[in-house]
């Protein structure tokens, strides 16, 4: 359960490499987190990710996850919450792409479609029934100010995330009153691995920045945060513009 101030006991990650994910969970470790579960691809990262963990005091457990096989979601989590209580799952696996090349490949943008969207409506809806199971819990998912509005230079990845905020908007409207929280968080542009190499946006944010927010968010049982909370105002005014001046926009 969690404690006093809002701070989840035990945390599954789904996503277990993800820059945010870890940073969250450092952060929470270092408040009461005890038990983590880093759930990913089998991989070295995975193992540094756990170890660097266990260092913080945490007790870390791995599980072999892939977001694009949702017929193992159910009996994968299941296994996890069978295991104990989980007070909080961090949805946090994705893919960027590659917007030129996947538009000339649209088997490799399905990929991305997949993974964001699809991955992420199956491995949701496992997490969420759990989480009712138990009567107890949040689900924070890492939906992307991309998904606001669809811009040429990331439609792909942008409209996959516009499915995934929606998804999970619908989610929490249907936990409503269960004793299950949702949360979505719309970071912008974010300093990590995903992006090293591209132009950096307006209001760029950190792995940690964007972990000091869920903390936040989940202490103050919110439904979404933005971060930088500036974003919440100037994407208000990007997604009522004009479609002809959207167009004409260095974006």
């Amino acid at each position: 359960m969690k404690d006093a101030f809002g701070i989840p006991q035990s945390l599954l990650v789904l996503g277990g490499t993800s820059e945010i994910a870890l940073a969250t969970a450092r952060r929470l470790v270092a408040r009461r987190t005890r038990s983590v579960w880093l759930a990913g691809r089998p991989s070295p990262a995975l193992e540094r990710a756990a170890a660097g963990l266990r260092d913080l005091g945490a007790e870390v457990r791995t599980v072999a996850f892939d977001a694009l096989d949702p017929e193992s979601h159910e009996a994968v989590l299941g296994k996890v919450f069978a295991e104990g209580d989980i007070d909080l799952v961090l949805l946090a696996f994705g893919i960027l792409g590659d917007q030129a090349h996947d538009e000339r490949e649209p088997v490799s943008a399905v990929r991305v479609a997949q993974t964001n969207y699809t991955g992420a409506v199956s491995a949701g809806l496992v997490s969420a029934a759990a989480l009712q199971a138990q009567g107890h819990g949040s689900l924070v998912v890492l939906s992307s100010v991309a998904g606001e509005r669809a811009r040429r230079a990331n439609f792909i990845y942008g409209s996959s995330k516009a499915g995934l905020d929606a998804f999970a908007q619908g989610l929490g409207d249907a936990l409503h009153g269960t004793g299950v929280h949702v949360m979505v968080v719309r970071p912008g542009f974010v300093r990590s691995r995903m992006t090293a190499g591209l132009e950096e946006a307006p209001l760029a944010t950190t792995p940690e920045a964007v972990a000091a927010a869920i903390e936040l968010g989940l202490r103050r049982r919110s439904e979404t945060v933005w971060v930088p909370g500036s974003l919440r105002l100037v994407m208000s005014a990007v997604r009522h513009l004009p479609r002809a001046v959207f167009r004409r926009l260095p974006v």
